[in-house]
């Protein structure tokens, strides 16, 4: 019954994160002409990694909005875009990235194929989860402000150089649809597909290798962990230390000793193994908690 409730909530997951992508990349009018929607929906800014080059995309990616301010004259962060993140991070912290980020549904989907020998971690995991955070001030923020043009605008160096999903979710789409971008491709598109291909591979072996090492928004919520408004809890009363909670983390978080980490993206998992119910969440309310509640009532 454990496995079978496991896989209930997983499976709610993935729907619920399947159905994001879907209506926020619904514009299936772009891929056919490959061009990018322009409408009014593109100026309001989407929680997760969602590249605002994908043809089908309604609105902006936030790491990119983010890096346009910044880049452009007089390296001014917009205070909508900043405002955005501020209060997207203090509602949700890193429960964007478990499900609301369609580039985290495509590395969840990765990881499902199978592979003769899966990593969980390795030597030095610890110390390269840290990258995303150099990769936000450096390629997101110090870059785009400082290294500028005659005109004084700057690159944004983190969607044009390193970002897989805009290669995947724009660039790639984009170049298969539209016959005057396709001979415009030169070293830079070859070199994203390098990247993509590499990050394809890893997501396979590695769970969500982008989300634990580059990604910069996940770098953003993650500051939030600690104080965002849904987030999971631990009673240390009910708390066996039966580790169950530990052992299925694909992040590797102990929940036990540390519910609020970091590198926590809420995907719950640990909430439905937990055996005591020490562990949970005030997010369970808008999660069918009355069905959670049946299933508990059925063991």
């Amino acid at each position: 019954m454990d496995k079978k409730r496991k896989n209930k909530k997983l499976d709610l997951r993935l729907a619920f994160q399947g159905i994001w992508a879907f209506v926020t990349n619904s514009y299936m009018t772009g891929f056919f002409q490959g061009k990018i929607y322009r409408g009014k929906l593109k100026s309001i800014c989407l929680p997760g990694l969602n590249c605002y080059s994908c043809p089908g995309a309604l609105g902006a990616c936030p790491v990119g909005a983010l890096q346009s301010s910044v880049a452009s004259r007089g390296s001014k962060i917009s205070l909508y875009v900043s405002g955005f993140l501020i209060f997207v991070g203090a509602v949700m912290g890193r429960y964007v990235c478990g499900w609301l980020c369609p580039f985290g549904l495509i590395q969840d989907l990765l990881n499902k194929i199978p592979f003769p020998k899966k990593l969980r971690t390795f030597k030095g995991d610890k110390l390269l989860r840290k990258l995303k955070y150099v990769i936000l001030a450096v390629f997101v923020i110090l870059l785009p402000m400082v290294v500028v043009d005659v005109t004084g605008l700057g690159e944004p160096w983190f969607c044009k150089f390193i970002c897989p999903a805009g290669t995947l979710e724009g660039g790639i789409p984009l170049v298969l649809f539209n016959g005057a971008l396709r001979e415009t491709v030169g070293f830079l598109y070859t070199w994203k597909i390098l990247i993509l291909a590499v990050t394809v591979f890893l997501s396979v072996i590695i769970y969500r290798p982008f989300c634990k090492y580059i990604c910069p928004l996940g770098a953003v919520y993650s500051f939030f962990n600690k104080v965002s408004v849904f987030r999971i809890k631990l009673d240390k009363e009910k708390c066996v230390g039966c580790n169950k909670c530990e052992k299925i983390c694909k992040m590797n978080v102990n929940p036990c000793k540390n519910p609020d980490s970091t590198e926590c993206i809420r995907c719950r998992e640990c909430i439905s193994v937990c055996p005591t119910g020490a562990l949970k969440d005030n997010f369970s309310g808008l999660l069918c908690r009355e069905k959670v509640q049946a299933e508990a009532k059925e063991e």
